[in-house]
């Protein structure tokens, strides 16, 4: 993302911060906090992720990890967040868990740490100068995984905005395919989501 793009989402989440307040699911751009449990449920069916290395693309307040904690108590969780305001939150709400660490950071251009798993929740669906964004993104995470990306997208926006964007599955779909030939779209638990797992190698 160019210095623009980036300032623009800084400026998003401060508003969101100013209007709604600090902690708030508003504040990460949730419509509410059922939205984000449902696509937490989803991706963190990716694999069974106990005594894998998790890292959790674009954290927010790093609520991804409490859910997680509930699912997989022996799971090593890092999140990486560039927003500060954002970041401080999930520090002073989770890193008290065991094996929990969170980065400040841009996870699109970052030298990421080695991890076994990688998933983005939200955190793609930013609007970008670059047309190419997505595509180099996805690519990016995926390699930066040993053993699985997953992430979610929207496939549809109720009225235009300026910062958010939307995605044709069967386009994110085709793309995801040309990395790996072991990608599973999942649909239909949200009527404007959609979210793809992709594996280095074949699930069992």
């Amino acid at each position: 993302m160019t210095l623009t793009d980036t300032a623009a989402i800084f400026r998003f989440h401060k508003e969101q911060v100013k209007a709604f307040g600090k902690g708030s699911t508003e504040a990460l751009g949730w419509t509410s906090a059922d939205a984000q449990l449902q696509r937490f449920e989803v991706l963190s069916a990716i694999a069974d992720l106990d005594h894998q290395i998790l890292l959790d693309a674009g954290c927010g307040h790093g609520d991804l990890r409490a859910y997680l904690y509930t699912k997989y108590p022996s799971m090593t969780y890092i999140g990486i967040e560039q927003i500060p305001e954002l970041l401080d939150r999930a520090v002073e709400q989770y890193a008290h868990i065991p094996e929990t660490i969170f980065l400040q950071g841009d996870f699109t251009s970052a030298t990421l740490p080695e991890v076994d798993y990688i998933l983005a929740c939200g955190s793609l669906n930013y609007r970008s100068s670059d047309p190419e964004f997505i595509y180099k993104t996805i690519e990016k995470l995926f390699k930066d995984s040993k053993k699985g990306f997953g992430f979610n997208l929207l496939s549809m926006l109720h009225e235009p905005h300026p910062l958010i964007v939307a995605y044709n599955p069967v386009l994110i779909l085709d793309f995801c395919r040309t990395l790996t030939p072991h990608v599973r779209l999942i649909e239909n638990y949200r009527e404007n989501d959609f979210s793809i797992f992709m594996y280095p190698h074949q699930q069992a």
